[in-house]
């Protein structure tokens, strides 16, 4: 009898019985084993609720028991006993392995979303730029992505998430080379919300995004091997070590800085550094001239609009993965709030260029879009009345700022800076004021968290730029960039039969 109890507990769970437990005021996953201040992986997080099963004695209950007992006979955390008495029960132990395999499919499925994003960004940055340039952008973005799975799975995981090996506390830590095979912990052992490589491939897709934003921001002009090099050392080293400061719980978790998805640690990282280099690359010729602002004008655009619309499909990973748990309200409120802000974001940034151009432009129509789904990163599970700030503030400034970069004569081929670093900063300053946030949270420690990504990111970017420059060169000749990178770097073209000059 009781094994037939067991199949039909999980198989009542598998349908769908986790949906009366997960409805908390915050989103918070009963059994998602984190705590959604943060993407990086906690404590399980025990929420009270009068539609769970008893799964053993409450925090309140077992902290009340432990100042009873004597100090040496206390448990760990209320949490571990509470866990440990469901998993010696058949029945309520296949409800937790049936939670555990929901949550850990959907961060897979997260995963694969995030990963289409790539995609996203290739037919973009293709179709925003000049067709002799497109086997160049996107051969550039093939390796983008490759370096990025490969450099984490050697070194960013472990920096990232350093555990317990920090070298300088809360600042720098490492827990070592490479990652592990199959027997690495894939079971509620390693994490009640997913296992080891679930949690490795979906931060695995993060790592190549801040690259990609380098690259939308340097387009065709830039030497193919030079930015190849300054992309792996920068998706290697600088993005996790950054990344470990709040998802990998240092010093900025530890002062309750709030980035839900990666607002600030993603987009405005990969924002400083293309501007860094674009600094020191230069703008593309001809598109300054006698103090004018000459348009460079983009390729193809309904291959930029189908960029866009995979980047938003994608996004619903990025966000909604970040739940980090498959908890129906959390997950669905959260791509829910990201659907509205990027839709406000559209609307906002095409109404703004027919208002104050005088015509309608779809570029800032899709570059409102991204906006919209930056500025909501940091905090996708906020009210929905700072999602409509959020994205139609978003939409707005990524005009305005478009047009002053360009009266800066700051290159950035595909607005990728508006979109990402300042979009991004807008929406790490709102998080403040998401319920998700931890009770210290404030526009201060925002303020800080945003100084000091931007006081490494933008220097360590420079300085690469400067060294690469000094040492293998950085850009190409005025004749190649003339002609095109498609031949002059790749030997071919992208469109044969098409003139592209």
């Amino acid at each position: 009898m009781r094994p037939l109890l067991t199949c039909l507990a999980a198989v009542a769970l598998t349908l769908g019985a986790s949906v009366a437990w997960a409805d908390t005021p915050q989103h918070v996953s009963d059994f998602g084993g984190l705590a959604h201040a943060t993407a990086a992986p906690t404590t399980l997080e025990w929420q009270d609720s009068p539609a769970r099963p008893d799964l053993g004695p409450t925090q309140d209950s077992a902290e009340a028991a432990s100042e009873e007992a004597p100090a040496a006979a206390e448990p760990a955390t209320a949490e571990a006993e509470a866990y440990e008495a469901a998993s010696e029960d058949p029945i309520e132990g296949a409800i937790l392995d049936s939670v555990f395999r929901t949550n850990n499919l959907w961060i897979v499925i997260a995963a694969f979303l995030v990963f289409i994003m790539h995609l996203g960004f290739s037919c973009l940055e293709t179709g925003l730029t000049q067709a002799k340039n497109s086997v160049n952008i996107l051969f550039k973005n093939v390796f983008i992505i490759s370096i990025g799975i490969v450099t984490y799975a050697i070194c960013g995981f472990n920096l990232m998430y350093p555990g317990d090996s920090w070298l300088i506390p809360g600042v720098l830590g490492f827990a070592g080379f490479g990652i592990e095979g199959a027997s690495a912990d894939n079971t509620r052992g390693y994490d009640e919300g997913f296992g080891y490589h679930a949690d490795f491939i979906f931060q695995a897709m993060f790592a190549a995004t801040a690259a990609t934003i380098i690259s939308g921001c340097v387009a065709e002009r830039i030497k193919l091997a030079p930015f190849l090099v300054l992309a792996t050392i920068f998706v290697a080293i600088v993005y996790p070590i950054l990344g470990s400061w709040h998802w990998g719980e240092g010093w900025l978790y530890q002062m309750d800085f709030y980035d839900f998805a990666g607002s600030t640690l993603v987009h405005s990282v990969g924002g400083w550094a293309g501007l860094a280099v674009i600094l020191v690359l230069g703008a593309r010729k001809g598109k300054y001239v006698d103090g004018q602002v000459r348009p460079i004008l983009p390729s193809n655009l309904p291959l930029a609009t189908i960029g866009v619309f995979l980047l938003w499909f994608g996004w619903f990973g990025f966000n909604g993965g970040s739940e980090l748990s498959a908890d129906p309200g959390g997950v669905a409120y959260a791509v829910t709030t990201t659907a509205i802000a990027a839709a406000l974001g559209g609307i906002a940034g095409g109404l703004t260029s027919w208002i104050v151009g005088g015509k309608p432009d779809l570029t800032m129509a899709l570059n409102g879009v991204l906006a919209g789904l930056v500025g909501i990163t940091a905090a996708p599970d906020t009210t929905l009345l700072l999602t409509v700030i959020v994205g139609v503030l978003c939409g707005v400034v990524v005009y305005f700022s478009v047009i002053a970069l360009d009266n800066l004569r700051i290159d950035d081929p595909v607005g990728a800076v508006s979109v990402h670093l300042v979009c991004g900063i807008i929406g790490t300053i709102f998080a403040a004021f998401s319920p998700g946030a931890e009770e210290g949270a404030s526009v201060i420690t925002q303020l800080i968290g945003i100084l000091a990504y931007g006081a490494v990111a933008f220097p360590a970017a420079l300085i690469l730029a400067l060294v690469i420059k000094a040492t293998l060169g950085l850009r190409v000749s005025d004749e190649m960039e003339t002609e095109g990178l498609d031949s002059t770097e790749h030997g071919m073209g992208a469109y044969h039969g098409v003139s592209v000059q």
